[in-house]
Formats: C-alpha cells, structure tokens, sequence
C-alpha cells in the first residue's frame, strides 16, 4: 500500500481555459465515434497535472440558440478517437436564449473539484446544433 500524502497540495498558478471556437457542431454519440471536429477541448493539465474547478457554459451573443445538452469528458491524454480513452464525466442542460439588451443571458455551471493527471485533458460536444452564434465553455482550476 502506497504511503498516504499528509501534507496539502494547492495549485501554484491560477489556470482558465476555453474552447477556441465557438461550439456549433454536434456530436450525439460518445467523443469517439466522431471526428476531433465534433469535439472541443477546454482544458489540458499543466505539466504538473492541474486541479479543475469548474466549468461554466455561456450563449454567445449576438444571436438567440436553441436549446441543447453540453456532454464534459474527461480524456486520458491519447486519440479520442479510441473510445476507452475518454469518459463521460457529466451532462449539462442548457436552455435556449433570446438576447435582449435589457437582461443579462444566463450560464450554466458544473463543479468539476478534482486533480487533472499530467497529460488528461477535458473535452466538451453538444448536442443539438445552435441556430445562433453558438456556445463557449471555461474551464476554471490551477496548475501543480
């Protein structure tokens, strides 16, 4: 039996990250059955691994959306195109939006609260194509 860590570990830096574009192509299956395309990375650990936060989900103006399900994976650092490289962490449901300039478009918040492995990275597809501008995951933690 390995030694147990008595001593607390917390991240040195702060770390965000997003998706580089704005999440509009859908993936209905698992990460693997489509291409890299269908899938977005938001966040990959820091060479020391990273400890994950949360993640929030945001409609991007201008334009309205319908309604869709964002799907968190959590990706072993190889092809997420072998399907036991990745696994669904959690589901989201994310209402459709009108934009209005007289009331703020609400986001969407998971938990995430746990250590990254160096190499791990989280993946993020949705499920139903956006009629509008689409949608844009952040990813909140810090780096070891």
């Amino acid at each position: 039996m390995p030694t147990p860590n008595t001593s607390p570990i917390f991240s040195i830096a702060g770390d965000a990250q997003w998706s580089s574009s704005a999440m509009t192509v859908v993936n209905t299956g698992h990460i693997s059955s489509s291409a890299a395309t269908q899938s977005y990375l938001v966040f990959s650990a820091g060479t020391n691994g990273s400890y994950v936060q949360k993640i929030r989900f945001r409609h991007l103006p201008p334009s309205n959306n319908v309604a869709t399900v964002a799907r968190v994976w959590i990706n072993n650092g190889t092809a997420i195109s072998n399907f036991s490289a990745s696994t669904l962490w959690d589901e989201i449901t994310i209402a459709a939006n009108t934009v209005s300039q007289s009331a703020a478009s609400i986001n969407y918040e998971l938990p995430l609260g746990f250590a990254l492995p160096v190499g791990y990275a989280i993946y993020v597809t949705i499920g139903t194509a956006p009629t509008g501008s689409g949608i844009q995951a952040t990813v909140i933690g810090g780096d070891y």
